[in-house]
């Protein structure tokens, strides 16, 4: 068994783990980027290749850095496709957006990280952490056969969802949120294929309901030919059988005559709230491993960057002030005022979609005018001007019920969204907040008519 010894290990090379690595090694840290892929293979991860925010992202790896795997910058909106109304819904998205090749964008932020001075430490798998007296103090794993130790003040949870990390890690003593179940999170499978001719509609993120209620089809255009398709389904679903609903709707599509697929991969991603705290003894947990997913619409790419950057500047001050547990927790503050209570808003509607029939969702949302859904998909609350208010009422006719529940929810997901936004500035202060925020939940739920999701 060989044994390395670092400031900071980061399990994990995805945007959260270069990120949070970078900006550790910029300042000078002793960093580890462990990774279970070969050289070759990292950064190769299933994803919509969609990036939202593309026009932000810390300075640790700057835009310049990663901006030639943005593939497609021309898409402006998306473009909801509802068959059971026989109509196309476009709804505009706020802010810079682009369609990326992720795996190129996966080698980017690699090198950026490598640059900034981080050691990467391939073909890796990590299977335990190292743990003593309640504090985590680094990780173990295999490499080749062999054991190896990566030992370190801190440890960044890197490694994705439903990580491993925090399977092997002992909480009980820790604010670390352990409410986590398979049914808060969805799989997702994605296919890169390239067609003939141009597709109409290069400038759209096209989105279309599955046959049940528990999935939604992708159509994402890297380019005008190179088509990002795949879709995501809740983990309860037998997957084989929604990806036959894939490849039943592209054999249905045109434009996709005569496609070469080339390129499949598959991934879980968190369909929740953030975690109510991602830090531990040691141990602080980013990107997707802290459920930073938008979870309406699965985008966490720009999230991931900054919460890896958020990580490593609250262990540099931990490491400085020999004080980790409690510096670590400015972490936990400052991604529910960045994003963080915004995704715990939008889980709200995730709440409602499952006490509500496919065929009556997507009826009600065809007859609507797209703005006031733009903004509940991306902030989590939603004004409404008058003209978009005629429209509205003009549109509702025979969902009045609906929208009146829709209405109602959405007061309690901005009463939501400020309980989070008053989130605690100390350890001490979680447990109350948590008893008020579950107290809210209580409501959603009773209003919804939903099962609990936590």
């Amino acid at each position: 068994m060989s044994t390395h010894e670092y400031d900071i290990v980061v399990v994990g090379s995805g945007t959260s783990g270069c990120y949070a690595a970078a900006t550790a090694a910029r300042e000078g840290l002793d960093v580890a980027v462990v990774e279970r892929k070969s050289e070759a293979e990292a950064g190769h991860i299933a994803c919509g290749d969609a990036l939202k925010g593309a026009d932000s992202f810390p300075d640790a790896i700057p835009k310049s850095k990663i901006e030639s795997s943005f593939t497609n910058t021309a898409v402006d909106h998306g473009r909801f496709e509802i068959p059971s109304e026989d109509t196309v819904l476009d709804i505009p998205v706020p802010g810079e957006l682009a369609v990326i090749d992720r795996w190129e964008y996966g080698r980017k932020i690699i090198d950026g990280a490598d640059e900034a001075g981080a050691e990467f430490h391939y073909d890796t798998v990590v299977n335990d952490v190292i743990q003593e007296n309640g504090r985590v103090e680094g990780v173990r794993g295999k490499r080749e056969g062999e054991v190896e130790e990566f030992r370190a003040g801190i440890t960044v949870d890197a490694a994705g969802a439903l990580s491993v990390l925090q399977d092997n890690t002992d909480f009980s003593d820790a604010t670390f949120d352990t409410n986590v179940s398979y049914s808060q999170f969805c799989s997702a499978y994605r296919e890169i294929v390239e067609v003939p001719e141009p597709v109409e509609w290069d400038d759209a993120l096209v989105f279309k309901p599955t046959d049940r209620a528990s999935g939604y089809l992708w159509y994402f255009p890297r380019t005008p030919t190179t088509i990002n398709v795949g879709l995501g389904f809740q983990m309860t679903e037998e997957p084989m059988k929604l990806v036959q609903d894939l490849r039943n709707d592209l054999r249905s599509r045109p434009e996709f005559e005569g496609a070469e697929v080339v390129d499949k991969l598959g991934a879980a991603l968190p369909t929740r709230r953030p975690y109510d705290s991602a830090t531990a003894p040691g141990l602080v947990a980013v990107g997707d491993a802290a459920g930073l997913v938008n979870p309406t619409t699965g985008g966490g790419i720009a999230g991931a960057a900054y919460s890896g950057q958020y990580a490593a500047e609250e262990a540099i001050a931990a490491i400085s002030n020999g004080r980790t547990d409690e510096e670590l927790w400015r972490y936990n503050e400052r991604i529910m005022d960045h994003f963080g209570a915004r995704y715990a808003a939008l889980d709200v509607y995730n709440v409602l979609s499952t006490a509500v029939e496919v065929d009556e969702l997507t009826s009600m949302l065809a007859s609507l005018p797209g703005e006031p859904i733009a903004e509940a998909l991306y902030s989590g609350k939603t004004s409404i001007s008058p003209g978009v208010a005629l429209k509205t009422v003009r549109g509702a006719i025979g969902h009045l019920g609906q929208l009146w529940e829709i209405y109602q929810v959405r007061n309690l997901a901005e009463e939501l969204l400020a309980h989070y936004e008053s989130y605690p500035d100390r350890p001490s202060a979680l447990p109350r907040w948590q008893d008020q925020r579950d107290s809210i939940m209580e409501r959603v739920y009773e209003q919804t008519g939903a099962d609990p999701k936590y």
